[in-house]
């Protein structure tokens, strides 16, 4: 999986929360030729104030658009847009397959109520540097 810390521009927290994900621009059936969008709930395994990743056996391809509803711990939701980075295809041991997803809009609040989260999880993280604490 792509979690290299120096590549971060934001701080990354572990997080296993439910995730509800919608397609913006739809799809063609093939055989029917209809417009579809897909929906599906997933879990994300790590969220910072411009991304997660979440986990999931049927990736979408780059570049396309998402809602993204994400259950915080706390029963806080956070609703934002996001577009897919990358796919992790990997089917090694200790790799989860799914998706990077950059958040690109949402509102300020709702955005504000991510970053409060990732970054009160951050200094909790560092008073426990063995690493033993998770989020979710």
């Amino acid at each position: 999986m792509r979690d290299d810390p120096e590549q971060r521009r934001e701080p990354r927290v572990v997080l296993n929360a439910p995730v509800r994900i919608a397609t913006i621009d739809p799809e063609r059936d093939p055989g029917t030729g209809r417009a579809f969008f897909r929906s599906c709930s997933e879990f994300c395994t790590n969220v910072s104030r411009n991304g997660l990743f979440i986990r999931t056996a049927e990736p979408l391809e780059p570049g396309r658009r998402l809602l993204v509803e994400l259950k915080l711990p706390g029963g806080r939701d956070v609703e934002a847009v996001g577009r897919i980075a990358w796919v992790e295809r990997s089917l090694a041991p200790g790799t989860d397959r799914g998706v990077g997803v950059e958040l690109v809009g949402g509102t300020p609040e709702q955005l504000a109520s991510l970053q409060a989260f990732v970054s009160h999880s951050a200094r909790r993280r560092m008073r426990d540097p063995g690493g033993t604490s998770s989020v979710g």
